[in-house]
């Protein structure tokens, strides 16, 4: 019986990858705003936040004009994989992959939404499906990143280059630093003050494509209020938190907060992250000039 409705959930995902108004790829819709797609396939590392990033968005994310849609699952449909990767997610989030859970990004599907919001490890779409998303945000969509988003995709360089870069590693466990804010005008460095104590575990960035010539920087680390190891320390001390760019007519914004579950539920942090998600959407103003080298 559990395989059959495996089976029945490989299914329902591959119908949603060719037909748009297939019921996995429907979007739950408002009178007005916003319509955000929140995709937490995590097929490396399970984040337990990623369940609290889920339920929070659908709270406050109607609240902001965002009619929210989620995904847990977003890779080509297996009954063996679903089984086996809503077992694992169930045991790190508490939460289940079902059939509606489920969805195939392309440009088909992709016309459903304004805004694409990453909170990802793995491989969440194959490379025809990253062109299209690709393709979208080139022709005014949205597209979002929170934390692991950037420990996504590393075999496409197209992706990286989109998001702005690649994860590189942490120093264990949480961090407690002092936020700069960069650019105090910008929506998302609403719900931070410069000088700020913040924690969550902080990424530390590679070198490319992460560069201020392509990055409009938000949000960043005070260098003095953090010390990572050798082995992880950039030699500019540039330890960029969150930022935006434009791609074509589209907009991308990323934030590197988000591990922490606690975090999620930080007002602070939904100021910050809303004012993102406005801005990339084109609900607010905001400046996306690279911030320039360092």
């Amino acid at each position: 019986m559990r395989k059959l409705r495996w089976a029945l959930a490989a299914l329902a995902v591959a119908a949603a990858g060719l037909f748009s108004l297939a019921p996995a790829a429907a979007p739950v819709r408002a009178d007005a705003g916003k319509r955000l797609l929140v995709v937490t396939d995590s097929g490396g590392f399970i984040h337990d936040s990623v369940g609290v990033a889920e339920e929070v968005l659908k709270e406050v994310g109607p609240k902001e004009g965002f009619a929210v849609t989620a995904w847990r699952f977003t890779r080509e449909p297996d009954p063996k994989v679903l089984e086996k990767y809503s077992d694992n997610f169930r045991k790190k989030t508490g939460l289940t992959v079902g059939p509606e859970n489920c969805g195939r990004i392309n440009k088909e599907t992709l016309k459903n939404f304004d805004c694409v919001l990453f909170f990802t490890t793995g491989n969440p779409v194959n490379k025809a499906e990253l062109a299209d998303l690709v393709d979208w945000v080139k022709a005014g969509g949205a597209f979002a990143g929170t934390h692991c988003a950037t420990d996504t995709l590393y075999q496409d360089t197209v992706y990286g280059e989109l998001l702005g870069a690649y994860f590189r590693g942490h120093p264990a466990g949480l961090q407690k630093i002092k936020v700069k804010v960069e650019d105090p005008k910008h929506p998302a460095a609403a719900g931070f003050e410069n000088g700020m104590d913040y924690q969550d575990e902080m990424y530390i960035f590679r070198d490319a494509p992460f560069g201020r010539e392509r990055l409009h920087v938000i949000l960043s680390i005070d260098p003095s209020s953090f010390h990572p190891p050798g082995n992880l320390t950039r030699k500019d001390e540039d330890y960029a938190i969150s930022w935006c760019r434009e791609e074509g007519k589209g907009k991308v914004f990323y934030t590197s907060f988000g591990h922490d579950k606690k975090v999620w539920k930080d007002p602070r942090f939904q100021q910050h992250l809303i004012g993102g998600l406005k801005w990339a959407t084109g609900q607010l103003p905001g400046n996306a000039t690279p911030s320039g080298k360092k």
